[in-house]
């Protein structure tokens, strides 16, 4: 009977101690943990800059930090935009915190990510497998903010111990490109966003198998939401959904993650949905108006409405 007492003893203490230490998300992520990204070409003063821009006075203060190179940027947008474009030097930077399972992805960027929008970085990053964590991107002054997924990636992998294949991460990037492409072309990031988060879900659900099929798709989603694409575009996205394709993302897994983004940012990927349900309602309630014009019309002889 005491060795029993001893045993229940160590079993509930054991649980007690378990339940104070850290929810770990994986074998070596924990809930909490925060990773820096900085560009590799940062000038002191700018990354200085930076840290403190995101809560921090000194590099000691953060869990870990990664640099992410401008060889790493011509890597993984070098097949989707020029060169030049790019730049030489690598100064996106980001933060990302690892939050809890099945909490979802949250994101917000400062004045100075000039091109792409937080909608535009949940799409991609949903596409590259990050989930559960709170990023947080910026730079040392106004640029396009392409190169900072490289770097939430990267971050991501090694916070987790998660490999995300090279294929994965180029298809990422490419919609990433794409979509800012979309965005400039028809004047609305926002839309440009939806388009994209309505193309995945279209490609996973339908499975085309050629590219006539994926044209088809891309020109009736862009029918249906009034957007007008160039034959250029349209070929790009045809690449991309070729390749998003081969990844072969679960529609549901697709749709739980979007699901989980934080307010805005779930409100603007669904906003079709919404807009269906509100016309939904609005019909609704005008059929009831009319069926309470016609009971009185009917009661008193004569009547008319107007």
């Amino acid at each position: 009977m005491k060795l029993w007492k001893k045993l229940r003893w160590v079993a509930i203490s054991t649980l007690a101690f378990a339940m104070l230490l850290p929810t770990a998300v994986s074998a070596d992520a924990v809930v909490g943990e925060t990773i820096v990204t900085l560009g590799k070409d940062l000038t002191p003063q700018q990354r200085q800059q930076i840290l403190n821009e995101m809560g921090f006075a000194s590099e000691n203060d953060v869990d870990k930090i990664v640099e992410v190179t401008n060889e790493e940027e011509h890597q993984y947008l070098g097949k989707y935009m020029p060169a030049a474009t790019i730049g030489t030097r690598a100064l996106s930077s980001a933060k990302i915190v690892i939050s809890e399972k099945n909490k979802g992805v949250s994101i917000k960027t400062t004045d100075k990510i000039s091109s792409i929008t937080n909608a535009m970085y949940a799409n991609a990053v949903i596409t590259a497998g990050v989930k559960d964590v709170d990023i947080f991107i910026t730079a040392p002054f106004k640029v396009s903010g392409t190169a900072a997924l490289t770097g939430i990636i990267k971050a991501f992998e090694q916070a987790t111990g998660t490999k995300i294949s090279e294929e994965q991460k180029q298809v990422a990037n490419q919609e990433l490109v794409q979509t800012q492409t979309i965005s400039e072309q028809i004047k609305d990031p926002n839309k440009a966003a939806q388009f994209m988060n309505k193309l995945k879900e279209e490609i996973a659900q339908e499975k085309p198998e050629t590219p006539a099929d994926y044209r088809d798709i891309i020109i009736n989603i862009s029918n249906d939401m009034d957007i007008t694409l160039n034959q250029t575009t349209i070929n790009q996205l045809v690449t991309f959904s070729e390749g998003f394709s081969s990844l072969n993302i679960d529609v549901d897994q697709l749709t739980d993650q979007i699901s989980k983004l934080s307010g805005d940012l779930q409100s603007i990927l669904n906003s079709e949905e919404a807009e269906g349900f509100i016309d939904t309602i609005l019909e609704w309630l005008g059929d009831i108006f009319n069926a309470i014009g016609g009971f009185f019309k009917a009661l008193i002889p004569g009547s008319r409405l107007v």
